[in-house]
């Protein structure tokens, strides 16, 4: 499971004077070939990265870190079996540092070496997904779990302090100082969540409990944790929700959450695109919209597959022709022009959204928020 920490270690790892090898490897859906697939993909891609660990210019220490990056990549795909997808390895083995990412969807090919990991495409990847916190409170404990591609995990467990006033005494005073308690375990559980939101642990949150608490609860989140609530479950109060129940009840709510989220995008662009604003409908428009940069947020039709072609000088990316308007070089024939335009737009610093809702974008296949108005295409593409 790739966790908010590992995502951390990665992003905030430096070589401090070592390289730092990142490679992105694609695994194929096919069982049949996926270990051959994979091993092949890493000894082509490292094959072009050895001669840098027999550079001497680079420095003795630099060599001998490549060389136990190659040796440890090479080992680490052999022995793991990969799920479809892709996988990014980042290593410095100079300073011990290694890290292997399953990622939940194919990624080009692709090898860095740099002072620092590179991971816009890892994060490209993984902002397609939402981090969600699942807080199960109540007066007496609260579970906090992460919620992040299908797989949970208890991350804080809280317990409301005793006090001696709760057992014996006047009943009223009982009943005020249990609300009193039960406020700051509140209070408490709230602080360790607003933590966890500063350092990039969750978008989501998603609240569980017994009913009449579950709004006590609401009440006390911070202004900053209240827009972030997608939604609320009960809990039976004769009841301990087991760990799979809790994670049953969140994914329904942020499957529910992400539907509803991909209907509201698609709804914006094409009031955006009817008014004649920064928006962009079908495959042809789009497709000049991300050869120009111009794409902020690309929605995409979950599934679909276009043949096309790419000009790899400018990037320039079509239905068809032999010849990129623009440079007047070849073009390239691609299986799926849609997959090279969402390469594109992540590189271009824009993100993507697959849109798998029943939407009106199933008649356009591609949508797209824009940064500014589409220049006018070649006359060929008009």
């Amino acid at each position: 499971m790739i966790t908010a920490d590992m995502v951390s270690r990665i992003v905030g790892f430096k070589g401090d004077g070592l390289p730092v090898l990142s490679m992105y490897t694609q695994v194929p859906i096919d069982a049949r070939i996926r270990t051959w697939s994979l091993l092949s993909h890493v000894d082509s891609q490292l094959h072009e990265l050895r001669p840098t660990g027999e550079d001497s210019t680079l420095g003795h220490d630099a060599m001998m870190s490549i060389r136990g990056d190659i040796e440890r990549i090479q080992d680490e795909a052999q022995e793991k079996r990969w799920a479809p997808g892709a996988v990014a390895f980042f290593s410095c083995s100079g300073r011990g540092f290694f890290e292997a990412v399953q990622l939940p969807r194919s990624v080009r090919d692709r090898l860095m070496v740099d002072e620092n990991p590179w991971v816009r495409p890892m994060l490209a990847v993984l902002d397609e997904y939402h981090r969600s916190c699942v807080a199960v409170v109540d007066r007496e404990i609260a579970r906090i779990f992460e919620l992040f591609q299908g797989e949970m995990r208890e991350t804080a467990r809280i317990r409301r302090s005793r006090d001696p006033v709760t057992r014996s005494g006047d009943p009223d005073k009982k009943d005020q100082k249990l609300d009193e308690l039960s406020k700051q375990h509140f209070r408490q559980v709230v602080s360790t969540l607003d933590q966890q939101y500063r350092n990039g642990g969750f978008e989501l949150l998603i609240v569980g409990g017994y009913q009449p608490e579950v709004p006590r609860f609401l009440d006390q989140l911070t202004h900053e944790l209240r827009p972030l609530v997608a939604g609320t479950f009960p809990i039976d109060e004769h009841t301990k929700a087991s760990p799979a129940e809790i994670k049953q009840q969140a994914t329904a709510i942020v499957a529910r959450y992400e539907r509803d989220e991909e209907q509201r995008m698609v709804a914006e662009v094409m009031e955006k695109v009817a008014a004649h604003g920064l928006g962009a409908l079908g495959l042809r428009q789009c497709l000049w919209a991300g050869s120009v940069a111009a794409v902020d947020c690309l929605l995409v039709e979950d599934g679909v597959i276009e043949p096309g072609v790419v000009c790899d000088q400018d990037r320039w990316l079509g239905l068809g022709g032999q010849t990129c308007p623009i440079c007047g070089r070849p073009t390239r024939s691609v299986p799926d022009v849609v997959d090279e335009l969402c390469e594109t737009v992540i590189e271009n610093g824009g993100k993507v959204e697959h849109v798998t809702a029943d939407t009106p974008l199933r008649d356009h296949v591609l949508g797209a928020y824009l940064r500014f108005p589409l220049p006018d295409p070649p006359e060929q593409l008009a």
